[in-house]
């Protein structure tokens, strides 16, 4: 095979239903969408339908949808938002979030005094429910819980309704980073005890450059970036209204197909799981990634026996083989200490480094099975 593409959790390809309707809108629809003639009334109309249609597949109201650039806009601006604006003044998360939630929790600790407290997790690295629940119970500060809804790396799934309720219970705010759930699980938030979520259209075969923030209508916050009135005066600046539409179908097709698409990839992860223990009996599977219960069915975070250097030349002639992977977060992608996830979680008990593969529709099975032919033949002349 010339490529194969199991990176899907760093960015997906985008549909080329999405192609098609973004370029409709970059030739017709090209008129900003705060001016008041009929150009900019159209490209108006454009960003609210989107945020209605964005709005009714998560079942709650448009006005708590913000379009931002990204995941990472939308992480921020719940954090930083809920210190500045809601009177914060301690934020519980974890070791292993997403950089764009660590990064800005410790920054809120260093520059903003809020007391940072991080949950224990256990041994695969999910949560200790009991131990957040210790934290909220010790301390009457407002509290803002951030912990993400399906971890980048290994795959282990949050208890988000669980989590929600022990945060309301003790009137904390909870913040999700749900990158990698939206557009792959259903999210009924009016049923879901969440003040915000943090959502990237790239993750489900959209554009890169837009996602979005949902905002409980409960929270008022106040904008970071000042200029006009867009997004109801949360975030100015004018509207990528391709981008926007892009995301808009995006989303539109993944619940659309959701059940269809599911399964199918389900079916290729159990089938990558079993082939690889049969084919390198050693392999480890980190986190609960290897578990179809517990795991997003969308990627698996594998160790095979061999040394760090060993690990980082297997990704090298991987990537000669036309295979793409990765051994973490893209964002560390110039990192030579390997998965900080993987580091926090197993400490001095991490023998071999992760290399994480992750699935899309668009994978296939033969896919699949090259890449393990692949890893078996480098794995062996490794150990040779």
């Amino acid at each position: 095979m010339d490529t194969v593409y199991l990176d899907n959790a760093a960015t997906t390809q985008i549909d080329d239903q999405v192609i098609s309707v973004m370029h409709e809108s970059m030739r017709s629809n090209f008129g900003n969408p705060s001016s008041t003639h009929a150009f900019g009334r159209k490209a108006k109309a454009a960003v609210e339908t989107a945020r209605k249609s964005i709005a009714s597949l998560l079942n709650v109201q448009s006005a708590s949808i913000v379009f931002t650039s990204g995941g990472t806009e939308a992480d921020n601006m719940a954090i930083s938002c809920a210190v500045r604006d809601l009177g914060v003044t301690r934020i519980i998360s974890s070791k292993i979030e997403h950089h764009a939630v660590l990064n800005c929790v410790e920054f809120m600790n260093a520059e903003h005094k809020v007391d940072l407290q991080f949950v224990n997790l256990d041994k695969e690295g999910s949560v200790d429910l009991a131990h957040l629940e210790h934290l909220l119970k010790d301390s009457t500060s407002k509290t803002l819980v951030s912990l993400m809804h399906i971890n980048n790396e290994i795959g282990n799934i949050l208890d988000i309704k669980k989590v929600g309720e022990l945060c309301h219970e003790h009137n904390a705010y909870f913040h999700s980073d749900t990158v990698q759930s939206v557009g792959h699980y259903e999210m009924n938030l009016a049923e879901l005890p969440v003040d915000f979520i943090a959502v990237s259209a790239h993750k489900f075969h959209g554009p890169k450059g837009v996602g979005f923030l949902y905002v409980k209508s409960r929270n008022h916050l106040k904008p970071l970036i000042h200029g006009g009135s867009q997004e109801r005066e949360l975030r100015a600046g004018t509207e990528s209204v391709h981008n926007i539409v892009g995301l808009q179908k995006a989303m539109e097709l993944a619940y659309q197909h959701l059940n269809d698409d599911s399964e199918y990839i389900k079916s290729l992860k159990r089938h990558f799981i079993q082939t690889l223990k049969s084919e390198i009996p050693e392999v480890r599977f980190n986190g609960l990634s290897g578990d179809l219960e517990k795991s997003t069915y969308t990627l698996v975070n594998v160790s095979i026996p061999l040394s760090a250097s060993e690990s980082d030349m297997m990704l090298f002639q991987l990537d000669l083989k036309g295979i793409a992977c990765s051994k973490g977060s893209a964002c560390q992608s110039g990192s030579q200490l390997g998965s900080f996830v993987l580091n926090e979680v197993y400490g001095e008990d991490l023998d071999y480094p992760g290399i994480r593969f992750s699935f899309s529709k668009f994978t296939t099975r033969e896919e699949l099975n090259y890449v393990i032919a692949t890893l078996k033949t480098l794995a062996i002349s490794k150990a040779s």
